[in-house]
């Protein structure tokens, strides 16, 4: 088997052949695309390369070797500080790396033997250059975390799962499927993950020296979520106003988003004080919570809250439908109906949530429904139908980088229950394979 280093050479003498002479400036796309994905595979290469020698270092600067640790000896405090001071790095980003390398590499035990990884699927991901250090390291975390109480076979079964999700994601999706997964490995600590974040829920509003206000704060789960769903409909509005002016010629460039959360909030309280806009209507401003049938009636299990990436646990969903401007959402139950043909232009609200409910988020990038529209996969203007098949969430980004690149979006299946896939134009995958979209994307799923 080859090592990590001669791995890493064919990788850097695969982008030295590609990279485009002495300057980028004015590379052709095509080649500039496959640059950036050789650069992204020596990088996770070289972690790998890394999170070995930093499980050494570690091993051989033991705090029981006193005087004669390797770090000690090396004018280090420990191993940590000697990896940060030699690659440039923090203390943090150095934990991480012996965090990783601990949990990948062969272990030697008493015996002089050599035991397997502690978390194998993840270590032949590292070494393979498919997954990076710090998606490495959140797998490992959350595994760690429900040991416990998951079985050996389970938390392989997961292992494997997670590493084959987590390629190709940024580390904010990862996050969301990991919170799901988490949830469904070790169902009874999702109420306490809820009862640890109420307790620590607050908010601080306070004058600094400057003489601005300063609000710092964090929420639940369930209480978050109104807060969420309510600033991001009010963005998303606000976003739809200004793409409009831009397509007439008379618009500016949008605000940044941050700016434009910060002004609705102080709407929000506005209106609460009696202002003039009380009788607005946000589209996309309700709260919507979703649960199993037969969850809600055995009291076991966990509901999601649209927009929230962590789960909530039944006692929530039901103290969330008990509350106004919540819409609790059973799967299995009668609904609305659900297909209009050619009747209606525009989907109903009913629509939506049922399609949110199959898609989870913008099928493209995961923005949540608040930020998210329906659209008609064939336009209504070629002939679409307002049916669930012809339907799906997408962000403004992703609808317009859909139409404008080639995208095709498939639905396999009836109902909610149907599969979205991606299928990438020809120029960026000459097969045209299809790729898992939506929920099925970013939500943990293990095969039953």
């Amino acid at each position: 088997m080859s090592s990590p280093v001669d791995a890493l050479a064919v990788a850097v003498a695969a982008l030295a052949e590609a990279w485009p002479g002495d300057r980028v400036d004015g590379c052709e796309p095509g080649r500039l695309v496959e640059v950036n994905r050789l650069l992204g595979h020596a990088r996770r290469l070289m972690d790998a390369a890394a999170v070995q020698v930093a499980s050494e270092i570690a091993r051989q600067s033991r705090p029981e070797l006193g005087m004669d640790s390797l770090a000690k000896r090396q004018g280090h405090r420990n191993a940590t500080t000697m990896i940060a001071t030699t690659l440039g790095t923090t203390a943090g980003e150095a934990a991480k790396l012996v965090e990783v390398g601990a949990a990948t590499t062969p272990r030697l035990l008493l015996s002089g033997e050599a035991a397997p990884a502690r978390h194998p699927h993840v270590a032949a991901a590292v070494a393979a250059g498919c997954l990076g250090r710090d998606a490495a390291a959140a797998i490992i975390r959350m595994l760690d975390g429900v040991e416990d109480r998951v079985g050996v076979a389970g938390l392989d079964r997961a292992e494997l799962l997670l590493v084959e999700q987590a390629e190709g994601l940024d580390l904010l999706a990862l996050q969301k499927v990991l919170l799901r997964a988490e949830a469904h490995l070790d169902p009874d600590g999702v109420a306490p993950k809820e009862e640890d974040a109420r307790a620590r829920t607050f908010l601080s509003v306070r004058q600094d020296a400057s003489g601005g206000v300063a609000v710092k704060g964090f929420y639940d789960p369930a209480r978050g979520a109104v807060l969420l769903t309510l600033l991001e409909a009010m963005v998303t509005a606000e976003l739809g106003v200004a793409r409009d002016a831009g397509t007439k010629g008379n618009g500016l460039p949008p605000r940044p988003v941050p700016e434009m959360m910060a002004d609705a909030l102080i709407t929000v309280c506005a209106h609460y004080s009696g202002c003039d806009r009380t009788g607005q209507s946000l589209p996309g401003a309700t709260v919507v919570v979703r649960v199993d049938l037969d969850a809600l009636r055995s009291g076991l299990g966990m509901g999601l809250i649209d927009g929230v990436d962590q789960p909530v646990c039944i006692a929530t969903v039901r103290r969330m439908a008990a509350g106004g401007g919540v819409i609790p959402w059973v799967m299995g139950s009668e609904s609305e109906i659900l297909d209009w043909g050619r009747e209606k232009r525009l989907f109903t609200r009913a629509q939506k949530r049922a399609i949110t409910t199959r898609d989870g988020a913008c099928i493209g990038c995961g923005a949540p429904p608040g930020r998210s529209r329906v659209h008609h996969l064939e336009w209504w203007s070629h002939g679409g139908r307002t049916d669930l098949s012809n339907g799906c969430l997408l962000c403004d980004s992703c609808h317009h980088l859909i139409h404008d690149q080639g995208w095709d979006v498939r639905i396999d299946g009836p109902g909610t229950a149907a599969a979205v896939w991606l299928i990438p134009p020809a120029h960026i995958d000459p097969t045209r394979t299809p790729r898992p979209a939506a929920r099925r994307r970013f939500d943990y799923a293990p095969a039953a």
